[in-house]
């Protein structure tokens, strides 16, 4: 197999259990390309919560790409936007009035600036926005007009309750919407032609690349559209057992440096 193209999750992922980008990693991310294979990170946050750990591999420039809100956006890491599917208007009032039914906390996520609508903020909210440092913002469901550029919407709360709600949504939201579930505490709502395997396939053919030269490693249900594209699709040993099921291939764990193994078995050969 001629992998030119290594896709990779960060949380779960790309980081250790102690959420950090571990020396083993690194090194063999580094060794990897340079045998000329790109390295590109796909995760559901935005840019600025992807900086970061480009810094600490090296990755800069036009040429070098990241895939971001869960495929919602593709991007050169000079921030040029390639392919960028937001969330309508008419979708997010709908999301939003459901929301209140249903008694879930409700986020809007744009490239700048996450927007919550409940006066009681969610401590995942906060979480959230400092883990991908995006500033956090209140608003009222009626400030939030249709000229606001909306990359995902997010149902964010305790992981019984969001287990709960993604039961009750109707299934015609699933069938006009992609909608997936990236943490226990985190449900996530985008256009229906955002995600991580579309916007994987996307770059892939925009650089003359196929399937079979790709690599996709990931843990949570987020990742398994690309999973199943890769030619080669890597789950971590801390997975979930349905993107276990769809890989190739199961690597460690990530407190064991999974990313690193999978990389170093089938890239590097050592």
């Amino acid at each position: 197999m001629d992998i030119k193209l290594i896709a990779i999750d960060i949380d779960g992922t790309l980081l250790n259990e102690k959420h950090q980008l571990a020396q083993a990693t690194i090194d063999a991310i580094n060794d990897a390309r340079a045998k000329g294979v790109k390295v590109v990170l796909c995760t559901g946050r935005p840019l600025t919560g992807v900086k970061p750990y480009l810094d600490q591999i090296g990755i800069t420039g036009e040429d070098q790409y990241a895939i971001t809100f869960n495929g919602a956006m593709v991007q050169d890491l000079n921030g040029n936007v390639l392919d960028h599917h937001t969330v309508a208007y008419a979708d997010y009032l709908h999301m939003e009035m459901l929301s209140r039914k249903l008694g879930v906390h409700f986020q809007i996520e744009t490239t700048d600036y996450a927007y919550v609508t409940n006066h009681n903020i969610s401590p995942y909210s906060v979480a959230e926005s400092y883990l991908v440092r995006l500033p956090l913002r209140f608003r009222t469901p009626e400030e939030i007009t249709d000229d606001l550029v909306m990359s995902k919407l997010m149902y964010i709360d305790t992981p019984d309750k969001i287990t709960q709600v993604k039961s009750d949504l109707p299934k015609e939201l699933f069938d006009r919407l992609y909608i997936v579930q990236s943490e226990p505490f985190f449900l996530e709502i985008m256009n229906k032609s955002a995600s991580k395997g579309n916007a994987l396939s996307d770059l892939a053919n925009r650089l003359g690349l196929t399937a079979d030269n790709v690599m996709a490693i990931g843990d949570e249900g987020n990742d398994l559209t690309m999973i199943k594209y890769a030619g080669l699709g890597v789950a971590m040993g801390n997975g979930i057992d349905e993107v276990k099921q769809a890989a190739q291939f199961v690597t460690k764990d990530n407190a064991e440096n999974g990313v690193a193994y999978a990389i170093n078995k089938y890239v590097n050969n050592d």
